[in-house]
């Protein structure tokens, strides 16, 4: 006995040594957590030195950023339970049918995520603070709980502010709010690379960082997700409940753990005397946040938002006359954390109990979203982003299927083939297929923090059915592989128009120096009959002697499908000799940045040309835009922003002689109010009617509500097209244009109207304010001022937002590609 009390007592004495001799992250790091930022590699070093150190902690490699930064998530938890870790996470998906077993999982499952938005900098130094904590003082909650930290998922935001503050900022720091160190430049620290706002990429997962992470975020399925943020220097914490509206999908079981979460918080931050607030302003509707796409899968997720955002730097005067430093707020995000994990430790048995009944889906209104596969390269897309969610679809059989038609916002009968996709809501995932795929997002409250429509449908351009009933179906099919063969004897070429795919080989042609031509108007030949917009490449124009292998390699690696014809004689139609097929010379394209412009909208165009078309552009900073020699570009983008300082009187007259001669200018959104109402362009604004009470007689606690009326917070309306001309070629007559602003402007009088919504047009899905709504219709969408020898392209809706609308980029590569594109300048 005495020698068992003294292997005891040894064995206790060790553990105490060995605690005490893990260094905290300010030991480690040579200095107290908040003195300074740490950069992103700094952060990485002290998980792999705690998890080197521990066998109760784990360091995991889930991918890589633009900037070649690692991104890692870390496992913390009892020693036991990380050498079972993988039969844990296995039982925890077979327990809500998403792996074949009947597992049960008893322990809680945590991920806490910080650093989303770089420079929201604290959250990442309370990261290191919280691993510290769970391993030393806080161990017992880890003997039935799985912590899953991820530090920073936005390494190349975080570095980009902290390399910018450690360059500008005083020593010691200066706390007035006017000193440099609280002034950000253009971008700012908040986005990735690509500047998208990560925190709305969790569903659409168009960046790598949110592609890596769903991956590995899906091995798991956690039951409890905490997204870490800051907001602006005087507002108190954050924490949850979250605020209305709340989407019809979240269990009363997610919402009364959220207040059980806050009132948890509340206790330690009520002992301190810290301010925070519930309840108001980040409500559960958009999917693709940090919160609500975890919430859709299962978890409690929630929001945490410190006051400082990238304006506080190491210490700013608030309003209030108060110093926030960055060793408070980081004080107060380890608070949360700990907090987090303390309540889901205690709830061990009731979060896996809640988390399997979520995944019950047999009561949806629609068991079936049905969508025609009228364009296998959409279709293609659409599968890719299912797959990436794990989502399951299969194709449908021969027949007819009956619902809600999102074309007519009627029930209607649609004939389908085993071609066509079919999503059934009676699947593990069967919330977020809902979520997804809804026709109408059903909102309680108007006031909401995001775009109230994001329905798959009409994003990706399908024609589709949601169905009461389960539609029959069969595993779907696999993708044949396409394989062009080389004709010498062929006098051209032909490939089909009418997908971003189809513009990325066209891309690919250009940059290798072969040279397509496309028809303006519908042609048959050899049988087959070819839309306006065909690409048609003849061997007359590329005469070097590697050309068709050139071509053929080409189209194989973009999975292109060509038909060789012998002849440029067609059956009906335009002969290829005919002007109106016209060639497609090599675009130099240049794309407005820097001050004034949306970081968010140039970010979106930079992707699209860079990583999707694949086709170069140059970045031109808004400080030089004035004295930048125009003839060096056929094609200038102006993304969405404010350019009162950027585009002068002097500055639009020099666009509009290059424009006279050849020029294609592209404006996007808010770029749009720059031409509006000036003599020199034709664009002009939309009035809206006055309200008849000159006075604002609405109660003060009335007023935000009110002031709703006036806006469009990113909702679906069907608009016409004429597909007749190159910008609309490859779409159908009817386009569903997502609006995210009140703004509205006349049909143009002196150009094309393009796409425009008519006296018929009507909001479709999502919130729109009442007065906002009545100047919608007989207004412009997608217009063409024709100038000299070039064109003003006017986008007053962007069809590049957040990537995710994948119906509205072929509008773009159209401009870019279709308009006086013809002669070499």
């Amino acid at each position: 006995m005495k020698i068992k009390v003294l292997f005891i007592t040894a064995f206790l004495t060790i553990g105490s040594l060995f605690s005490q001799t893990l260094q905290s992250p300010s030991e480690f790091l040579g200095y107290e957590i908040g003195a300074r930022f740490t950069r992103h590699h700094k952060v990485v070093d002290y998980f792999k030195y705690v998890s080197s150190t521990l066998s109760n902690v784990k360091l995991e490699k889930y991918g890589e950023t633009n900037e070649h930064r690692p991104l890692y998530v870390s496992y913390i938890s009892s020693k036991e339970n990380i050498a079972d870790l993988e039969n844990i996470r296995k039982n925890n998906l077979s327990q809500t049918g998403i792996i074949s077993g009947n597992a049960k999982n008893k322990k809680a499952i945590v991920w806490l995520s910080y650093n989303v938005h770089g420079n929201e900098a604290s959250s990442s130094e309370a990261a290191m603070l919280t691993l510290y904590e769970l391993v030393t003082t806080k161990k017992a909650w880890l003997e039935n709980t799985i912590v899953i930290i991820d530090p920073c998922l936005n390494p190349d935001g975080r570095d980009r502010y902290v390399n910018w503050y450690n360059q500008v900022k005083s020593t010691p720091f200066n706390t007035d709010q006017k000193g440099k160190e609280h002034v950000e430049p253009w971008p700012s620290g908040r986005p990735n690379h690509y500047l998208f706002d990560l925190n709305r990429d969790w569903a659409w997962a168009t960046q790598v960082e949110s592609e890596q992470r769903i991956a590995i975020y899906n091995k798991w399925m956690p039951h409890v997700h905490v997204d870490f943020h800051e907001q602006y220097i005087n507002s108190p914490y954050y924490f949850a409940p979250a605020a209305a509206p709340f989407h019809e999908i979240i269990s009363d079981w997610q919402r009364d753990f959220q207040v059980e979460v806050g009132k948890n918080h509340a206790k330690y931050f009520d002992k301190e005397g810290w301010l925070y607030f519930t309840k108001e302003s980040f409500d559960l509707l958009y999917p693709s946040y940090g919160d609500t796409y975890p919430t859709y899968m299962g978890a409690i997720g929630m929001t945490y938002e410190q006051a400082g955002h990238g304006m506080a730097g190491l210490g700013i005067n608030t309003d209030e006359g108060e110093v926030l430093t960055l060793k408070d707020r980081a004080t107060h995000h380890l608070t949360t954390g700990l907090s987090t994990v303390e309540i889901s430790s205690n709830n061990a048995d009731k979060l896996n109990t809640e988390f399997v009944k979520f995944f019950d889906n047999n009561n949806f209104k629609y068991k079936s979203y049905v969508l025609k596969n009228e364009n296998e390269d959409k279709t293609n897309r659409l599968k890719a982003l299912l797959d990436t969610h794990e989502i399951k679809y299969e194709n449908t059989k021969n027949g007819t299927v009956k619902g809600y038609d999102y074309s007519t916002q009627k029930d209607e009968k649609m004939t389908v083939s085993a071609a066509d996709l079919v999503i059934h809501t009676n699947q593990s995932k069967g919330k977020m297929v809902k979520v997804l795929f809804e026709p109408k997002t059903q909102l309680v409250d108007s006031l909401t923090y995001d775009i109230t429509s994001w329905s798959l449908p009409y994003a990706h351009g399908f024609k589709a059915i949601a169905s009461k009933n389960k539609v029959s179906s069969s595993k779907s099919n696999q993708t044949n592989l396409i394989t062009n063969t080389i004709d010498k004897n062929a006098y051209a070429y032909i490939s089909k128009w009418n997908s971003l795919e189809d513009a990325t080989f066209l891309g690919a042609l250009l940059k290798a120096d072969i040279t397509p031509r496309f028809s303006e108007k519908p042609f048959s030949i050899a049988g087959k009959s070819y839309k306006r917009g065909t690409l048609i490449i003849l061997r007359n124009d590329n005469r070097n002697n590697d050309f068709d292998v050139k071509l053929v390699d080409i189209a194989n690696k973009h999975q292109r499908e060509m038909a060789a014809v012998n002849s440029g004689f067609v059956s009906s139609g335009v002969d290829f000799g005919s002007a109106s097929v016209k060639p497609i010379n090599q675009q130099k394209i240049a794309v407005l940045s820097g001050k004034g412009t949306s970081s968010l909208n140039f970010g979106e165009v930079w992707h699209f040309f860079e990583t999707q078309l694949q086709y170069p552009i140059t970045n031109i900073n808004s400080d030089a835009f004035g004295y930048l020699d125009y003839s060096k570009y056929d094609v200038i983008i102006i993304p969405s922003g404010s350019y009162r300082k950027v585009l002068t009187k002097t500055t639009l007259e020099k666009l509009k002689k290059w424009t006279r001669s050849g020029g294609t200018l592209i404006a996007i959104g808010n770029a749009l109010n720059s031409f509006a109402d000036n003599k020199e362009f034709s664009l002009k604004k939309k009035k809206s009617k006055k309200d008849s009470i000159k006075a604002n007689l609405t109660p003060f606690a009335d007023r935000e509500r009110k002031s709703v009326a006036n806006l469009i917070t990113g909702s679906v309306f069907n608009s016409t097209l004429d597909n007749t001309h190159p910008l609309a070629f490859g779409y159908d007559k009817t386009y569903f244009s997502l609006k995210l602003s009140g703004t509205s402007y006349e049909y143009l009088k002196d150009g094309n109207n393009i796409g425009y919504f008519n006296e018929n047009s009507k909001n479709i899905s999502g919130y729109a304010g009442s007065m906002a709504v009545k100047n919608v219709p007989e207004s412009l969408l997608f217009g063409e001022e024709k100038i000299g020898n070039g064109s003003i392209i006017y986008m007053v809706d962007n069809p590049l937002f957040r990537s995710f609308w994948e119906n509205g980029k072929l509008f773009v590569a159209n401009a870019v590609f279709l308009l006086n594109s013809d002669k070499l300048k």
